[in-house]
């Protein structure tokens, strides 16, 4: 029997919920609204009002005016659920850029906030420091809320959500292989990581307070927890040039790069399973391998001034590529291309999964690499029965194909939106990069899109594709590309 489109997919439900988020939305505009008031910002805080008063209304009659039959939401909810809220935040949180006149191109603007929200860094903004306060902190608080994730804050704060689907919801945002939940129900879970998101971004803002000073050490607490990276100032964390900010960040970013399960045991007192796992250990180890070659070029093409500026801002830039913050400190353009593509390799694989971090997620490559090493070892024991073993536990077939298929598709994607950046005009290498920035949620530009705001430069069909891009890497492809795929709407 021929199989025909799917008409079962509870629509009305996911609207509704769709509307709870952008009340929720709404709530955080208040806050850019207020400090706009605080630093006397009319023009501000009239379109934060604006912007408010539209998504919680729009919110509210989705909400409130959507009566569905049944409450039961599916993995297909789930996925359509997941995918369009991060559009829809994006298109109602690029109302203040265009009210106040900061950005006067709607695609600019859209880019802005996805960059904002995925937590990727790329800005179309040439001039920061002449932004309103306002603006600057919703750029800042749009990345801390994307760290964590959209749906995972509105599992914390709405229980509901826990019997109708929150299972789902919770696999199609949280990045990983697998989903380890912290407690029996989801909405817990999600409780216990917003608040260890929380107190290490308080505590980050307030080791930064003095150097910065309140506004930009809370607004950089954000960025970085988040590892989202963007800034203040034009010249972003070398406007202060201070050690103890780049160590202190880098600290910091290296704890949002930790999968945040680990982290909880961590704060929980159970250090034991931090330290027994593997991918923990490989982090560390490519991390402090990569600071170690990045220190040794910069020394042999005399870059920095002393051996100190060398240490600490190769440490800055490393954990800054593999957490995918998206931060920098020095221009390697001319003297350390070899840097340049030690940086490109840590953005393209990331950090742990289940953290803040973007990129295809170190935990892939183990799996990778140990898979193909099984493989190696079959051609000369081809009877034998191997298993990929990630902490002692032997990882399903079903996950090692899941993984290969993912990396897979990740390059496909990459490779095909550099050679499309290619035919819009960008030089080869710029694209390539700049690709691989754009699914890494990392956020650097090269050559023709290295400069501040550069991205604004692009043609429109370029943006919209990074933006694309940007949102498939923080998703994770498959929450995305499967709405493209003719089996999803196919009856089963």
């Amino acid at each position: 029997m021929a199989r025909t489109l799917t008409q079962n997919i509870n629509m009305p439900i996911t609207l509704r919920v769709l509307g709870l988020l952008l009340m929720i939305e709404a709530a955080f505009m208040s806050l850019p609204l207020a400090v706009a008031l605080i630093y006397g910002e009319a023009d501000a805080a009239l379109a934060f009002l604006y912007t408010l008063l539209a998504t919680a209304g729009s919110g509210a009659m989705m909400t409130f005016g959507i009566k569905p039959k049944s409450s039961s939401m599916r993995k297909r909810e789930s996925l359509i659920l997941t995918a369009s809220i991060w559009v829809i935040f994006s298109l109602f949180g690029m109302l203040p850029f265009l009210l106040t006149g900061t950005l006067t191109n709607p695609v600019d603007a859209f880019f802005e906030t996805m960059s904002g929200f995925t937590t990727t860094g790329m800005s179309a903004i040439i001039d920061l420091e002449r932004l309103p306060h306002a603006l600057l902190f919703w750029r800042a608080l749009m990345q801390w809320i994307g760290g964590m994730g959209i749906i995972l804050f509105t599992l914390a704060v709405l229980p509901m959500l826990n019997y109708k689907g929150g299972i789902a919801l919770f696999n199609a945002e949280v990045t990983g292989i697998t989903h380890e939940r912290l407690r029996p129900r989801v909405s817990q879970t999600a409780k216990d990581l917003w608040l260890i998101y929380v107190v290490l971004s308080a505590l980050l803002a307030m080791l930064l307070v003095s150097p910065m000073g309140w506004f930009d050490g809370i607004c950089h607490a954000m960025t970085t927890m988040s590892t989202g990276g963007l800034s203040t100032k034009n010249d972003g964390i070398n406007h202060w040039h201070s050690h103890y900010v780049y160590l202190v960040m880098s600290v910091f970013m290296f704890l949002g790069g930790i999968n945040f399960t680990l982290v909880f045991h961590l704060v929980a007192g159970r250090w034991r399973r931090l330290m027994l796992s593997n991918t923990f250990k490989w982090y560390v180890g490519v991390t402090v391998v990569s600071i170690l070659l990045i220190v040794a070029c910069m020394t042999y093409n005399g870059l920095c001034d002393s051996a100190a500026d060398r240490w600490v801002l190769a440490t800055f830039d490393t954990i800054a590529a593999i957490t995918s913050a998206g931060y920098t400190s020095v221009d390697y353009e001319t003297k350390g291309q070899f840097i340049t593509l030690v940086l490109m390799i840590l953005m393209f694989f990331g950090g742990m999964a289940g953290s803040t971090s973007g990129g295809a997620k170190i935990d892939r490559f183990i799996v990778m690499m140990k898979n193909t090493n099984n493989e190696f070892y079959r051609i000369l024991h081809s009877n034998s029965v191997t298993s990929v073993r990630i902490d002692g536990k032997a990882i399903p077939h079903s996950v090692v194909a899941k993984v290969i298929a993912f990396l897979s598709i990740y390059m496909m994607v990459m490779v095909i939106a550099a050679l499309l950046l290619t035919m819009m005009g960008l030089p080869l290498f710029d694209s390539l990069y700049t690709s691989v920035s754009a699914i890494s949620n990392q956020g650097l530009g090269y050559g023709v899109t290295a400069a501040s705001g550069a991205f604004g430069l692009l043609p429109d069909t370029a943006k919209l594709l990074l933006a694309f891009e940007m949102l498939v890497g923080r998703l994770e492809l498959f929450t995305v590309l499967a709405l493209f795929t003719r089996t999803f709407w196919i009856k089963d």
